[in-house]
């Protein structure tokens, strides 16, 4: 700790803090238009140069010292900040009475009022320029732009998609993509940084325009009439009475616009953002306060909720009579299903039914389907889509450190010396978390390593990307932790005092020299050691993986395999180290976490285990079954056996997320009674008997985790729509219509009885996740979290991790002479899994309107393929007919196809192989003959589509480049002698030092 001394008081700082964020946080008054504690110090605006011992200096750049006056209010000081200040006005166009901005927290307007401002000495001057609207969802107006670059920095250093820059060598600097080309035709991945950071209202949401406030709806030729009137009484009555007009009209606008807090409802990061609301109208999505996300979105969680209003939407139940359905009211709905199953569990037992959770839902909805199951019917024939995906990692980890789930957060990924990506397409399926990776990487020197089928955007952003055969990730991994065994590598320390099994896993690894695993890999033996020694060398290792190990027959040894790498180099119980599967939907992790799986209760808790079963009996004044029930997987099988006669699923398109889809789908037909609930007439629900209409996550309450194993709460942006009912709240009406007598009031009331049945979630309530805190589990009694697992032992019998032995084992569906190309498939930035949310979007559709199957040059070119040739795709289960997308992603027999369609799902083609201990179908195994057609369309990616622009990489705003401009001057507070330097400053202050 230091002393320093600001307009007079006394302060204690820590050392290496900002000038500028100790003077925010002991509530000194200071403008600040370009800083964003998020953004760090850019440096162009000059609003916030103080007085330090004497000299001027920039707050945001000046670190703190020991015994350091600072004045913010001197005389010289208020005249440079005052100075800076009306430069910026310069370039803006003040009229925030009829702005959508004037909100209470535009920054122009704010440092306008706070600096008593009442005419520009420099006048506002246009820009030649057009406003660009080709985005789909924001528009940029040069004329309101201050050039402050928080939108560069954002997109630079933020997100790191390196579109936007300012050009400051041109006589009319301004904000530009791709060097200049029109916003819709750029690499703009709409993530929303720019827009969420904008000080002003140069950058707009669309769904802001016209709607946030009184005035600013008005037709246009009006609207700029009064901005006239207001610039023309300017002169006269100064900014202040204009300000107060202003400010009148920014507080009825409170009464009308809602903020309500969420998390998103999309992939697994966990991003956390304000909802403006008026109405049922969706202003804008605002991110600041996240623990995962900060300011950061992605096109999907930033713009994507359209959905929430759409015409499509299910608002009423509805019941088959023959083809076709009708619709009918709550109770007739409620007892036909509660008729149904108490029919068939007398007839056929308990285990006639089944039930699938939801890793789109809450938590508590995932519970109470779980009780249901259970205590109300009395099977454990329970599942989630987490067994589509995540659960071979699951068991990976359950293997060999004792917790299915990540090592630590977000932050510990951006610590690490390396970041291992496997079989995850990170930018797009989790691009948040991916921005993380990137951030560490361009920014701190972070090493980043990639294998993949796919050279995608983090693997050509890598320092090593390799190729590795389909399936084979389980002998490259395992003969690389070989190789370091033999050499004497590994970390001897920790494999003594932390890790059991060492001299086991040793001989299960005999076969895995680095010959066979470069023969097996198509790899070479001198990359495999390159790969090794990386690791070793690394200052803590993080691996990322996902789709691309989980979903094959062996998705849970090549998991092992992975931790098993972790424990022998010592990549655990510190931060910047960890094994990191990164879970695919919003709540993919809670769903498993809390019960919504055959085998375990709430907290992972087996089913087999009797004092576990007699606590839940005790809570829930029931008895339990004791065998394993049945997983997603085994219930299609079931239903085609006849074993099983009902089924109850909400919030999951199994139709055409599971794999074999036909064959998943010939057995939904073939179920005496089935119940769907959802937001939308999925493709499942055309096989229902019953539908029941649920609300998406805006309009409920309750609880999702992240992949980081953190708990949040979401908030109540709407009220259901139509007679659409939350999730947690039709489960306990089907309870009560079974004679459950279940009295939930509310979410926070499940989760209380959660916590006092799973050690695991012991101190969780929502008193301690209110607003934006949130508890990473497990979470004691007293509510202290674990953020960073196994800092003081692994979750294992005698706290020590054990090293789990591996066997050689094939893909299945190989590629032979009639099947000759394998067919890989994925997420894609822009949509969510089949698209039933992201497709009643507007401007995603506007940027992706179907799907495609990605060909390589060589293989078109040998097919006579070109994009927008439509060709078939013939597997041994299926074949459907889709659009090809010639791209160098891909190489020679590989084609990959993303899963966002339900027109054209790429699970016609998959088999029904599954992963020998999850049993997760083997999605990335299949292999397929394309039959080229004669029709030809167009490209089905449109030219406004990111993946065609030309990114523009640089180092920020970098804004040395301004300083040199020859209209540039540092505000000093007082005439500057002529001769005297434009970028003078104390002695050691570095003003324009070294950001």
């Amino acid at each position: 700790m230091m002393n320093i001394t600001i307009d007079g008081s006394n302060y204690k700082v820590e050392v290496g803090e900002r000038l500028i964020d100790v003077i925010n946080r002991v509530g000194k008054e200071l403008p600040q238009v370009c800083y964003h504690p998020q953004l760090g110090p850019i440096q162009t605006c000059d609003t916030c140069l103080v007085e330090v011992n004497g000299g001027l200096v920039r707050a945001c750049a000046t670190a703190v010292a020991d015994e350091m006056r600072i004045e913010t209010k001197s005389v010289r000081a208020d005249a440079a900040q005052r100075q800076a200040f009306d430069m910026i006005l310069a370039n803006h166009m003040l009229y925030c009475t009829v702005c959508d901005n004037n909100n209470g927290n535009c920054t122009i307007h704010n440092t306008t009022k706070l600096l008593k401002v009442e005419h520009q000495e420099i006048p506002f001057q246009p820009k030649p320029y057009e406003v660009d609207a080709t985005n789909p969802f924001y528009r940029y107006d040069p004329d309101q732009c201050l050039l402050c670059g928080r939108c560069v920095e954002a997109c630079q250093n933020v997100e790191v998609n390196e579109t936007l820059s300012i050009n400051w060598e041109d006589p009319n600097p301004r904000v530009l993509w791709d060097g200049g080309k029109a916003i819709g035709e750029s690499s703009c991945v709409s993530c929303g940084h720019c827009v969420t950071v904008c000080p002003c209202n140069a950058l707009m949401e669309k769904s802001m325009l016209g709607e946030a406030g009184y005035m600013s709806g008005l037709p246009k030729p009006i609207l700029n009439g009064m901005i006239d009137v207001i610039k023309g009484i300017e002169p006269d009555t100064g900014y202040g009475m204009i300000l107060n007009v202003s400010e009148a009209e920014s507080a009825m606008r409170e009464s009308r616009t809602r903020r309500t807090k969420t998390v998103c409802t999309y992939c697994s990061v966990g991003c956390t953002f304000d909802v403006w609301t008026r109405d049922r109208h969706i202003l804008k999505v605002e991110p600041s306060e996240g623990l995962a996300n900060g300011i950061s979105t992605c096109v999907k969680g930033k713009f994507g909720w359209d959905f929430v209003n759409s015409p499509d939407r299910l608002t009423k139940p509805l019941i088959r009579e023959g083809d076709k359905f009708r619709e009918s009211t709550w109770d007739e709905a409620l007892a036909l299903v509660a008729r149904r199953f108490a029919e068939i569990k007398a007839k056929d037992g308990p285990d006639a039914l089944a039930f699938i959770s939801s890793s789109k839902c809450t938590n508590e909805e995932s519970y109470l389907m779980q009780k249901l199951a259970r205590a109300v019917i009395g099977t454990n024939n329970m599942d989630n889509c987490s067994r589509y995906c995540q659960a071979p990692a699951t068991a990976g980890l359950f293997r060999t450190v004792g917790y299915g789930g990540d090592s630590g957060s977000i932050r510990d990924i951006e610590n690490a010396g390396l970041v291992l990506i496997i079989g995850s397409n990170t930018a797009e399926a989790h691009p948040v978390l991916a921005t993380r990776v990137k951030q560490a990487h361009k920014l701190r020197g972070q090493k980043l390593v990639v294998a993949d089928l796919r050279k995608h955007e983090m693997a050509e952003r890598a320092d090593l990307f390799f190729k590795p055969k389909p399936g084979t990730d389980l002998v490259w991994l395992s003969a690389i932790a070989r190789y370091i065994l033999d050499n004497g590598l590994e970390k001897k320390d920790f494999l003594t005092q932390w890790v059991n099994g060492l001299e086991e896993y040793k001989k299960s690894l005999e076969p895995f020299t680095m010959e066979f695993a470069a023969k097996t890999c198509g790899l070479t033996i001198e990359l495999l050691k390159q790969v090794a020694h990386m690791i070793v060398e690394a200052d803590g290792v993080c691996i990322l993986w996902a789709m691309g190990i989980t979903q094959h027959s062996m998705g849970s040894d090549a998991s092992t395999a992975i931790s098993n790498l972790l424990l022998v180099t010592g990549n655990y119980m510190r931060t910047g180290t960890g094994a990191y599967p990164l879970r695919g939907h919003n709540n993919v992790q809670g769903a498993g976490d809390h019960g919504a799986a055959p085998n375990v209760l709430p907290g992972y808790q087996s089913v087999h285990d009797p004092e576990v079963r007699a606590r839940f009996e005790a809570g829930w004044k029931v008895n339990l079954p004791s065998s394993k029930g049945l997983d997603n997987h085994q219930m299609i099988d079931a239903i085609h056996a006849g074993k099983l006669k009902a089924m109850y699923i909400f919030g999951e398109e199994i139709a055409l997320v599971d794999s074999n889809a036909n064959f998943v789908q010939d057995g939904l037909a073939k179920l005496e009674f089935f119940v769907a609930q959802d937001v939308f007439f999925s493709k499942t629900c055309e096989f229902a008997d019953v539908i029941l209409p649920a609300s998406p996550s805006l309009e409920k309450e309750g609880t999702f985790t992240s992949t980081e194993r953190r708990i949040q709460r979401l908030y109540q942006v709407l009220e259901p729509l139509g007679e659409s009912r939350p999730d947690w709240r039709i489960i306990q009406d089907v309870a009560n219509h079974l004679g459950a007598n279940w009295n939930y009031q509310h979410p926070s009331e499940i989760y209380d009885e959660i916590a006092s049945l799973t050690p695991l979630f012991a101190g969780v309530t929502y008193e301690r996740m209110e607003g934006y805190k949130s508890l990473q589990w497990p979470v004691a009694p007293d509510g202290t979290d674990q953020p960073l697992l196994y800092t003081k032992e692994f979750a294992m019998p005698g706290g020590k991790a054990r090293l789990f032995p591996l066997a050689m084992s094939r893909p299945t569906d190989p590629t032979d002479q009639e099947f000759d190309l394998h067919l890989n498939n994925g997420r894609i930035l822009e949509h969510f899994h089949e698209g039933n949310m992201t497709y009643r979007s507007k401007g995603i559709r506007e940027k992706v309107p179907g799907t495609w199957v990605e060909v390589s040059p060589e293989l078109a070119k040998e097919r006579g393929v070109q994009s927008g040739t439509w060709v078939q795709l013939i597997s041994r289960y299926g074949k459907l007919r889709v659009r090809a997308l010639v791209t160098e992603r891909v190489t020679a027999k590989e084609l990959y196809m993303p899963m966002n369609s339900s027109e054209s799902p790429v699970n016609l083609l998959t088999s029904s192989y599954t992963d020998a201990v999850t049993n997760t179908p083997a999605y990335k195994e299949a292999s397929v003959r394309m039959v080229v057609l004669d029709d030809i369309g167009n490209s089905p990616l449109p030219k406004v589509n990111s993946r065609f622009g030309h990114p523009t990489p640089q180092r920020g705003v970098e804004v040395e480049r301004k300083w040199k401009r020859i209209d540039y001057e540092m505000p000093k507070g007082e005439p500057v002698p002529h001769g005297e330097p434009i970028h003078a400053a104390p002695k050691g202050q570095g003003v324009n030092g070294d950001r």
